[in-house]
């Protein structure tokens, strides 16, 4: 294909997505009232338990219960829309892929995706213990008001960063079929692993809530030693494909 031709497929690839993405954020406004509720459960909770007069989502301006619901209704739009415009980014860079990286293409994305979401679901788990946990911290008897904005943010700051984390050891796989990094190098890092899992789960957790540390550290050192497992694998399917290439060679020789 021309130059021309890539920039006119590309254009297409982008208006399809752009219009997925749309519909998606339509789709997702209409259902944004019950995931605000969603998402307001541990303030409501604090307002029970702490005793204080007020604990309330504050919105400060004319405009804010719309644009929280416009933020949120983009974020969900994504994640609703995701199959289309995955499927147009990968249609677009497919045919410049050979058959092998095509097939790695699909492993990611089928390992990666399954993991983000599941780290996600780990974050929404432990996210009502933290916000509760900091709650604590506020004197007794006073009022306490929670930004929109700040919340949001705070929320899905956190879902996306655990996310995320839980998505790196389909990375180390992929470097070890890249053959930058092996099964044995990898495990041999097992120590400096277990403290990073450790310092990130502490930082992202109150240091007062034991249970959420222990859950995200807990979950993310078993994926890294399910990686270290399928890349030690790997390496051994590799090592018997060299000797067999080997030993054939020697036989015609």
């Amino acid at each position: 294909m021309s130059l021309s031709a890539h920039l006119r497929e590309l254009r297409k690839r982008l208006m399809i997505a752009a219009a997925a993405l749309v519909v998606g954020m339509v789709i997702a406004f209409i259902i944004t009232g019950p995931i605000i509720d969603l998402l307001s459960v541990p303030i409501h909770t604090i307002a029970e338990e702490s005793g204080r007069e007020y604990t309330a989502l504050n919105f400060t301006t004319v405009t804010s219960g719309f644009d929280l619901r416009m933020r949120i209704a983009f974020a969900i739009g994504l994640i609703i829309s995701a199959p289309v415009w995955l499927w147009q980014v990968w249609a677009f860079i497919m045919p410049g892929l050979t058959k092998k990286e095509t097939q790695y293409t699909w492993g990611f994305l089928g390992a990666a995706i399954p993991l983000f979401f599941g780290g996600c679901t780990v974050a929404f788990l432990v996210l009502p213990h933290v916000i509760e946990i900091m709650a604590t911290f506020v004197p007794t008897g006073m009022a306490q008001f929670y930004d929109y904005s700040g919340y949001y943010d705070f929320v899905f700051k956190f879902l996306l960063v655990v996310g995320i984390a839980f998505v790196l050891p389909v990375f180390l796989v992929a470097l070890n079929l890249a053959g930058i990094v092996s099964g044995r190098e990898i495990l041999k890092g097992w120590r400096i692993a277990v403290l990073i899992c450790t310092i990130f789960a502490a930082v992202t957790t109150p240091p007062a809530d034991v249970f959420s540390m222990l859950l995200l550290m807990v979950s993310m050192i078993v994926l890294y030693f399910a990686a270290t497992f399928l890349s030690m694998l790997f390496d051994r399917r590799k090592r018997k494909r060299d000797l067999a290439a080997g030993t054939i060679a020697t036989d015609s020789a």
